[in-house]
């Protein structure tokens, strides 16, 4: 291994880096990247490399789109930081709220900005016990979440997130949290079962649990339209219609995670449009500025909105809120985000580019190390296994996802081991179909090295 650069040295010695094997990470240092420009990045020693992941699902609109830089230094330079505190507003968040009403796939009243999707989560779960305290309902607190699902790390996103890694060790999750079954039909399905039939028994689990817990204790369920980080998990067909009419039975606010399904990446503008069901509130955050800015939303509907205003005729405040809660010049460029996506139509395109990314992806399902190649839009997923016939994963001491990414960073290509030895790919929606050829090229070649490299190590079922 060729010695660490200065700067690689100064990142190990000064940096946590979040998701990282931190131990390992101090003999590979990082992967330094100076600057982008469309669908590429490049590292410190020039090379380039075609961003599959847009960076964490969120970079929308590629590295190089001056219209957002100009956004935010004009804003920059006329207010470049006003709060919302004690009654204080400012135009960019006005504008950007009344944009998000419209756009909206179901009636929403009002919107509370924040900075994070883990943010977001988090203040979902705090307005659903404020409006059940609200109406008189304070044993209706419990959050139905679901196994293998991701919603962010704060303390009460990460106990809602599914995932063993973000709970070991952090003392998660707090109470009032519950996890059902996990609409991955490829691990859970039973043999034989239909994806129909499969639903229909998340949903029968669903209720069951709601029955166990009181259903005068359970709040709500919150879902990711397609689950992202648990490993690109496309839900069965009829399973949000099936999970809907549970909720609605027994009076469950439905919470719609749109951080990555949000604003075009499942050729939409919204997730819950594309598999069919309404939720009561939502969470954007990612690509609502192409990950420019941070930036991140709720949006609510007016009964919750009522509540929150009992609430702040008992209590004499709203006490919830951040400093850079719509910040204005994170909102200026989420504002120029969203005219762009409807301007350029971006959603239509990644659309129309959605086919073609799908049947690359699907023709990885013949690799012998994969065995399942999953996705919806433009994002997707391949599940790496010792053994196709009968699904056996790999050992994960092994690390063969984590190789296969390095195998990728060899060919030009970012994409992220995620769940274990699942691959995902997220590009940018602005990715071309030649481009699109290019990343499963790449990604073609990765999964053959990592076979072979398997082989050798003797990781492959005979």
């Amino acid at each position: 291994m060729a010695p660490l650069s200065n700067t690689a040295v100064r990142d190990i010695e000064t940096v946590v880096h979040p998701y990282t094997n931190l131990a390992a990470f101090r003999e590979t240092g990082p992967l330094l990247l100076e600057r982008g420009k469309g669908v590429y990045v490049y590292d410190s020693e020039g090379k380039a490399y075609l961003e599959g992941m847009a960076g964490l699902w969120c970079t929308a609109l590629g590295y190089d789109n001056e219209e957002l830089v100009e956004a935010a230094a004009a804003q920059m330079r006329k207010l470049p930081f006003a709060h919302l505190f004690t009654g204080k507003g400012h135009d960019p968040a006005i504008e950007l709220a009344e944009t998000l009403k419209e756009i909206a796939p179901v009636a929403i009243s009002k919107v509370f900005f924040c900075n994070s999707g883990s943010e977001a989560n988090d203040t979902q779960m705090k307005l659903v016990w404020y409006m059940n305290n609200a109406l008189g309902r304070p044993k209706k607190k419990k959050i139905v979440s679901r196994l293998r699902a991701y919603h962010g790390v704060t303390i009460a996103a990460a106990s809602l997130t599914g995932l063993p890694n973000n709970h070991i060790d952090f003392d998660l999750p707090i109470a009032n949290v519950l996890h059902t079954m996990c609409p991955h039909h490829y691990r859970y399905a039973e043999v034989g079962e239909s994806e129909e039939d499969f639903a229909t028994r998340l949903a029968a689990a669903l209720e069951e649990l709601i029955l166990k817990e009181g259903p005068d204790t359970v709040a709500a369920f919150i879902a990711e339209p397609v689950m992202g980080a648990g490993g690109v998990l496309v839900p069965p067909k009829t399973y949000f219609e099936k999970i809907a009419a549970v909720c609605a039975k027994y009076d469950v606010f439905m919470i719609d995670d749109e951080v990555i399904c949000g604003f075009g990446r499942l050729g939409a503008m919204f997730g819950c449009e594309v598999l069919g069901f309404r939720p009561h509130a939502i969470s954007v955050a990612k690509a609502l500025s192409s990950a420019y800015l941070p930036i991140a939303g709720v949006m609510i509907p007016e009964d919750m909105y009522q509540a929150l205003l009992v609430e702040s005729r008992k209590i004499g405040t709203f006490g919830h809120g951040f400093t850079y809660s719509g910040h204005p010049v994170a909102a200026a460029v989420a504002l120029k985000t969203l005219e762009i996506y409807r301007r350029d139509r971006i959603v239509e395109s990644a659309a129309a580019r959605s086919p073609q990314f799908q049947k690359r992806l699907a023709a990885l399902a013949d690799h012998v190390l994969v065995g399942e190649a999953r996705g919806l839009g433009l994002v997707g997923a391949v599940e790496l296994v010792a053994d196709k016939r009968t699904k056996q994963s790999f050992d994960p001491s092994k690390g063969v996802g984590a190789r296969c990414v390095r195998f990728a960073e060899e060919e030009g290509l970012i994409v992220r081991f995620i769940a274990g030895d699942i691959v995902s790919v997220c590009p940018p929606l602005i990715i071309s179909p030649q481009e699109i050829d290019d990343l499963f090229d790449r990604l073609g070649r990765a999964l053959d090295k990592t076979r072979d490299w398997a082989k050798r190590e003797q990781l492959l079922a005979a």
